[in-house]
């Protein structure tokens, strides 16, 4: 791409998509920095002679390889993989490894982008990148998993390294991908080092971690209640999803004294009226996490309703917390939260929000945690898993949630300083996108033209 001193935000975008086309959810993403960015970027020519809106929006490498791997019957089976090494200006590549049906490259080149931004406003030394693969895990034997893992890191690990890419889970990939990824990591590089987060806790691991993307996307939102003189207490919640992000976000609105109502997966949601308590979450843990089953057996042991194939959105609530995938919450259904008195949506998931939903909650002033900002708390805990593997120390659960509260308010404050508009209304997205890209464009300015 060629750049001029100022930048005109549709010629940009028309010049991006032909350059990577069929990849909406990566335009999507772009679309919505260059927007926060672009009267930034105006008042502050120096980024746009420097072209970093142009080196930014490319990834340095973008890896794909197949995947061969055996069946438990001893058929030959054959996914894509892909590693996306999108910026490395303050630090190693750091994002997770995704594995679903719906992995392609566009995806996975929105999630990267997204994560350079993230890392930055964490204010840990990380870059940003993220991976995967179109593998389902679900049905799939340990056996299969542990197959087809194998398989993916003897190609993906001459690419990384503790001082180069440090992968991490995602959706598809948790504590039992990690721990076969790592074993054959460090069969085939003869060595142990921190070259993933999110391991066991016996063999390099971070208390917290499990925890961390729900806990900090819930302390996000305490910051931005609190600005309002507000809390969670007596609040009624609705959270999407059931899996890890889910699951540590119930957990923690619990122990604030809200009342968390619905819970979902691809199937459907669960509306429970009298809330998920902890004994509730205890036994949805076990549903999800070990018998790996439906969120509507939910529905069948205590009697509650459960809407098949739809979103958890239509019901009230005062807290919105999406924690599934992207673009769950679209333009009607945020409509939808605002009339029924929702006043805060804080992101758990990745680009959760369609660009006409977020048009929603800015023009109706309601308290927006973007994800970027608000699920950074996932992240955040793998660099600091990171640095307790490079001091081969351990920290306790207090030190590494006191250390990610005190990054979640670090975040809240940044986005504080670059989103406060003159009327006093605080656009958190336009403030997370202009945070995070004031420290990434800054390096990249002092290291020259790479």
């Amino acid at each position: 791409m060629t750049h001029s001193p100022f930048i005109n935000v549709d010629s940009f975008m028309a010049e991006l998509k032909a350059k990577n086309q069929a990849e909406p959810e990566f335009h999507q993403a772009v679309h919505e920095v260059v927007l926060s960015l672009a009267e930034f970027l105006n008042e502050n020519p120096k980024y746009q002679k420097a072209g970093i809106l142009d080196r930014i929006v490319e990834a340095e490498r973008v890896i794909m390889f197949r995947i061969p791997w055996l069946d438990d019957k001893g058929n030959m089976c054959v996914n894509r993989g892909f590693r996306i090494e999108m910026n490395s200006a303050i630090g190693p590549y750091k994002g997770g490894l995704r594995f679903h049906p719906t992995v392609n490259l566009g995806i996975l080149k929105f999630l990267a982008f997204e994560q350079v931004f993230k890392n930055s406003l964490t204010t840990l030394p990380m870059g940003g990148g993220k991976g995967g693969s179109d593998f389902d895990p679900k049905g799939k034997t340990d056996n299969e998993v542990m197959r087809f893992c194998q398989s993916f890191m003897t190609e993906l690990y001459r690419h990384i390294g503790p001082n180069t890419d440090v992968p991490a889970g995602d959706i598809g990939v948790g504590g039992r991908e990690i721990g076969f990824l790592f074993g054959q990591y460090k069969r085939i590089a003869n060595e142990f080092t921190g070259i993933l987060t999110g391991k066991g806790i016996n063999w390099g691991g971070s208390l917290i971690r499990p925890e961390a993307t729900g806990y900090g996307n819930v302390y996000f939102a305490k910051e931005m209640l609190a600005t309002k003189g507000d809390s969670f207490k007596g609040k009624t919640v609705l959270v999407s999803g059931s899996g890890n992000v889910a699951q540590y976000t119930v957990e923690k609105v619990i122990e604030l004294e809200g009342k968390v109502v619905t819970l979902s997966d691809s199937s459907g949601y669960i509306y429970d009226p009298a809330g998920i308590d902890t004994e509730k979450l205890e036994w949805v843990m076990e549903l999800k996490n070990i018998k790996r089953g439906r969120i509507s057996e939910y529905a069948e042991k205590y009697g509650v309703k459960f809407i098949k194939g739809g979103r958890p959105w239509g019901e009230k609530g005062d807290i919105a917390l999406p924690s599934a995938t992207q673009n769950e919450i679209e333009e009607q259904d945020a409509l939808t939260l605002v009339k029924n008195g929702c006043i805060c949506v804080s992101e758990g998931a990745n680009m959760p929000s369609t660009p006409d939903a977020i048009e929603v909650y800015i023009e109706k002033k309601i308290l927006y945690g973007p994800g970027k900002a608000a699920n950074a708390g996932g992240v955040a805990v793998s660099g600091l898993e990171m640095t307790q593997n490079s001091m081969r120390l351990g920290w306790t659960r207090e030190e590494v949630d006191q250390r990610l509260q005190v990054i979640m308010k670090d975040i809240h404050s940044t986005c504080i300083q670059y989103g406060k508009k003159d009327n006093g209304f605080v656009n958190y997205m336009d403030g997370a996108n202009i945070g995070g890209f004031v420290k990434v464009a800054d390096a990249m300015i002092s290291q020259g033209a790479v």
